[in-house]
């Protein structure tokens, strides 16, 4: 038996000649996490996961999830009528697959055009050209059968000081049209909301673990024309951004602009959504990666000293779970959950502390071999004094974002864990060590993170590293280091990425270390090399030696020596004594 909201839904596709409508998990400017109002895929399905797309058609429907989500899915699906679709298994197909095996020739495919990005839609037109199917991209489901559907959301914005950011901004604006001069552009037209708040120096609360708000931009050679609630900025704000030149419009008046501009318009059409690719059709498109992403992440002397300073307070935190942690455990009362609201606590002890970076993986024993797991009340484990924790948080404060992993030693570990541990930490080590020429890409350095675990037959799925931005996403472009990475952006002074290798063995344990490194200079002309932003010891117990060589036995001994160079002055002496004995050499 079909879901009642899914029924409502497939009337209202009936009324308007609609065969199969798309609901993907996104809001208009493809951010990572979304706000209630765009929930609208958890609605209809009762999934709640972070990520997935479902598909309606007038003969039943379907969901999309990656790894992360197959066992919650199949257990919020169940009784739903809707199929699960377990993404990268060989006999699951693709959703453009999906769709040309089941509509008809000359039937209407229905979406919301504002949320389903341009590189989607260009690809089931690709595959559904045979059938001749009619897009319906002003479908909007939500607005049909969502009962109640909360509003968007308009909390306040609010302004960044010139000595955090560096730069103000008007000569970040300068600076982009000093790009546009160059590329022989008339317009920038922006989508992503970082490269919103980063040039205008502000910062809001409209989407989950990211200080952003929603609003499109375009820059001309005049004038900036933001498109935004006009209620959540102040009038001071206001005031601010008209003395700059800035314009403010209504947010949903971006569509009506767009198809007014008759010049060169460059944007990162790659990034936006359909409806925002389809309004520029009457414009010369400069189709090239935006020219605010390489300049927000290279992080200019301003920003790096704030970030320092953020480092610093949420090492202090984690310290101090991680001391409290191992005390809690032998009695018996720590949950995953639990530890995760501990680790928070913590936190909102440092000055200027706004909440976490992303939602927070804190996983005991065979829950960390998921690589993205998030415990609910369903899976929240007991975490007992043996084996692993894998612990992967981070925080906004007013100096910067962090985002860092540790995996803890509760007590006895087999052989198996012990190796993993190590080899993952010499993978780490490895990259912390790199040296490289300026202009090498992030996939150049990947093997340099693997190559201690593929010497023994061992890998891991994900990425080796990520950008981070500055009081922005905790997971930012354009750089990447991946050996999938073919479309990122050289490693440039200034940016700071995530050194994240692990290990994980279903249904027995996970391991993950990670910090953030800042790309600086090396003493060598021409060369490139990483220093640590990240200042957290990583737990000596769980270090064999046979699997680490001389220089990654110096680099780890440095490397704790620094933690508490760094952080003793800031914890008390009983904290103090407890850090010296943690990051004793091995």
């Amino acid at each position: 038996m079909m879901k009642s909201e899914i029924e409502q839904l497939i009337l209202r596709m009936k009324e308007q000649e609609i065969f199969a409508c798309i609901v993907p998990t996104d809001d208009f400017h493809g951010s990572e996490y979304v706000s209630a109002h765009f929930k609208l895929r958890e609605y209809l399905s009762g999934f709640t996961g972070s990520a997935g797309t479902l598909v309606v058609t007038l003969d039943g429907a379907a969901l999309w999830t990656d790894g992360r989500y197959f066992l919650q899915a199949e257990r919020e699906l169940s009784g739903s009528g809707i199929e699960l679709m377990r993404m990268g298994e060989k006999s699951v197909p693709s959703i453009e697959r999906y769709l040309l095996e089941h509509l008809p020739t000359n039937s209407r495919l229905g979406f919301d055009g504002r949320i389903l990005s341009a590189r989607f839609v260009k690809r089931l037109g690709e595959t559904l050209r045979e059938l001749d199917v009619q897009f319906v991209p002003t479908f909007d489901a939500g607005d049909l059968v969502w009962v109640d559907r909360p509003a968007l959301p308009e909390k306040p914005v609010f302004e960044l000081p010139e000595n955090v950011c560096g730069k103000n901004r008007g000569e970040k604006i300068a600076d982009i049209r000093a790009r546009m001069t160059a590329e022989k552009a008339d317009y920038v037209a922006v989508s992503a909301l970082d490269e919103i708040a980063w040039t205008l120096n502000l910062r809001g609360g409209d989407i989950d673990f990211c200080p952003l708000f929603l609003a499109f931009m375009i820059v001309t050679h005049s004038k900036v024309f933001l498109f935004a609630n006009q209620n959540i900025f102040s009038q001071e704000i206001a005031q601010n951004l008209a003395n700059d030149g800035v314009v403010i419009q209504a947010y949903d008046e971006i569509y009506n602009a767009l198809k007014r501009l008759n010049g060169a318009v460059w944007a990162d059409l790659a990034a936006v959504n359909f409806s925002f690719y389809s309004a520029l059709d009457n414009a010369k498109k400069i189709e090239k990666p935006s020219p605010i992403a390489l300049m927000k992440a290279v992080k200019n002397s301003a920003e790096i000293a704030a970030e320092k300073r953020a480092h610093l307070k949420d090492g202090v935190a984690v310290v101090r779970f991680r001391k409290w942690l191992y005390n809690a455990v032998s009695q018996g009362s720590v949950t995953e959950i639990f530890a995760a609201e501990k680790l928070e606590e913590f936190r909102k002890m440092g000055e200027g502390y706004l909440g976490q970076s992303f939602a927070p993986i804190m996983a005991y024993g065979e829950h960390a071999a998921v690589v993205h797991y998030s415990a609910d009340e369903s899976t929240n484990a007991l975490v007992e004094p043996h084996g692993l924790l894998l612990s992967d948080t981070g925080g906004h404060y007013l100096d910067g974002t962090t985002d860092i992993t540790r995996t803890f030693v509760l007590g006895e570990l087999s052989d198996e864990e012990r190796r993993g541990f190590t080899l993952a930490l010499a993978g780490h080590l490895n990259l912390l060590d790199a040296e490289f020429p300026e202009g090498v890409f992030g996939h150049t350095l990947d093997y340099t993170a693997r190559e201690p675990l593929w010497k023994h037959g061992l890998d891991f799925n994900h990425g080796t590293g990520h950008g981070v931005g500055f009081l922005l996403n905790v997971h930012e472009g354009p750089q990447r280091i991946s050996r999938r990475a073919l479309d990122d952006a050289p490693l440039c002074e200034g940016m700071i990425t995530s050194d994240e290798p692990g290990l994980y063995v279903d249904g027995k344990f996970g391991v993950r270390h990670e910090s953030l490194l800042l790309c600086v200079k090396s003493c060598h002309e021409g060369f490139l090399r990483f220093e640590p932003l990240t200042f957290v010891p990583f737990d000596r117990q769980g270090v064999d030696k046979k699997y680490l060589t001389e220089r990654q036995i110096e680099l780890f001994n440095t490397y704790q020596k620094a933690v508490f160079d760094k952080l003793s002055p800031l914890l008390s002496e009983d904290e103090k004594i407890w850090l010296s004995k943690v990051t004793e050499p091995i």
